[in-house]
């Protein structure tokens, strides 16, 4: 075994460095760090680039209705199928909503989970047993468990060290930082909208008055510092805040990260066709992110899901035209350009909406049953899977817990959902507590 030595500081796992270090005893997502290192030389000896898996999260907030757009039930009463009918998409047997009508023409690059489930109704638990994998007992703001993105990026890391492996946009998401991992596998955000003409990402770029030489003298007395810092540093709380700054000052000095943040790049008829609005533009420039190196993109954009009134005509005229058109266009563009077999889209909220209507012409919440849309990544597409009643109050087939749907995540992305992680109290806890990827999906 070949070892490579170094501090015997502990990660926050609970492995130290050194440990961390031994090429062959150590699973980076499924594989030892020697078999990826070897997997990625002979695809450069065959002169075949060395592909990487990314993933786009687009996060429905507020509970998508699934019945009006993925789980329509035209032969229910008129109180639960409500006004929207289904229409026919590009693979025979396959029924969305009428207002999906590009994505209807892409179903064939997609996959519709119909049986996804769980039993809490609150927005912040429903939102981190989703984003988790773990069902939180009591209502909290923040995450109590990883989010699936700062899994990602303790896990597999970037696909490019110029780039941050875990990218939101265009603000923090709901329930996406990274809890017990620490606060270097927190989401980057730009905190600015894509579609705003006036765009610019926070701290991205060092100040005018700063020159590189500067910089890097600033950076190499740092580093100074810290070695005396680390060593008056018993408890290892340092280790994160030190990543924190590397992967800042990467970022600022790095052009490849100024640049695929750089959305103005972009021919206007691309940026049309995605959408001249905030989830559009979010979702082009997540196309941007992982083509250049970023693993993980959460987007939170579109508008609120929450439809506890007006349901039917927030829907048609605001969330699903918008949401249907940057969907179907990233769906598109990422098969044009090579990517749809590297590149997993799904999108998902925290739960779904009640099949009855209430007396407001609006939808409550409902964890009963909801639908998760999959495109890309290797997996099987242009299937339904699983099914609900006549009502679509609950799963009749192949029900799917938030692990089922997280464990396909990390199948895509090549991580061992049985790893273990040891939060602040050293207490073992796995990436899922239960769960396996879809087998439908991954085949």
């Amino acid at each position: 075994m070949l070892l490579f030595t170094g501090r015997g500081t502990k990660t926050c796992d609970g492995v130290s460095r050194r440990r961390f270090l031994c090429v062959g005893s150590l699973g980076l997502g499924g594989l030892s760090l020697a078999d990826l290192l070897r997997h990625e030389a002979h695809a450069r000896e065959a002169g075949r680039p060395v592909r990487r898996k990314s993933v786009i999260l687009i996060w429905l907030a507020g509970g998508p209705s699934h019945l009006d757009m993925y789980d329509l039930k035209p032969a229910a009463p008129a109180e639960i199928r409500g006004e929207f009918r289904p229409i026919a998409t590009n693979v025979p047997g396959i029924e969305i909503s009428e207002h999906l009508p590009l994505q209807a023409q892409v179903m064939d690059r997609m996959a519709i989970v119909r049986s996804a489930c769980h039993t809490n109704a609150g927005h912040g638990m429903g939102s981190q047993w989703m984003m988790t994998g773990y069902h939180a007992t009591i209502e909290v703001n923040d995450n109590i468990y990883p989010s699936c993105g700062s899994v990602a990026a303790r896990l597999a890391g970037p696909n490019d060290p110029a780039l941050p492996a875990y990218v939101n946009l265009p603000r923090p998401v709901s329930f996406s930082k990274a809890a017990y991992l620490g606060a270097s596998y927190n989401p980057f955000a730009p905190e600015s909208d894509p579609n705003d003409p006036n765009f610019q990402v926070r701290n991205l770029k060092s100040p005018g008055r700063v020159d590189a030489a500067r910089l890097s003298r600033r950076r190499e007395l740092l580093k100074s510092i810290d070695n005396i810092r680390r060593d008056l540093d018993t408890r290892g709380d340092l280790q994160s805040l030190d990543k924190f700054y590397v992967d800042a000052m990467d970022l600022v000095t790095s052009g490849k990260a100024q640049q695929a943040f750089d959305i103005s790049q972009e021919d206007a008829a691309v940026r049309d066709r995605y959408g001249r609005n905030d989830l559009g533009q979010c979702c082009l420039l997540a196309r941007r992110l992982v083509e250049a190196g970023v693993t993980f993109v959460a987007i939170q954009a579109g508008g609120g899901w929450d439809t506890h009134g007006n349901n039917f005509q927030i829907l048609k005229e605001s969330l699903l035209p918008r949401y249907d058109r940057a969907v179907a266009a990233l769906v598109s563009d990422l098969s044009e350009r090579g990517l749809h077999e590297d590149v997993l889209v799904i999108a998902m909220g925290e739960f779904g909406r009640t099949p009855r209507i209430n007396s407001g012409a609006g939808r409550d919440h409902w964890p009963g049953a909801m639908s998760v849309l999959y495109s890309g990544g290797g997996l099987k597409m242009g299937q339904v899977v699983g099914s609900t009643n006549r009502n679509a109050e609950y799963p009749t087939s192949r029900p799917c817990s938030p692990g089922c749907v997280l464990a396909t995540v990390y199948h895509v992305l090549g991580i061992d959902y049985h790893h273990v992680f040891y939060d602040q109290a050293n207490r073992p806890l796995p990436v899922l507590a239960e769960g396996q990827p879809i087998a439908e999906l991954v085949g």
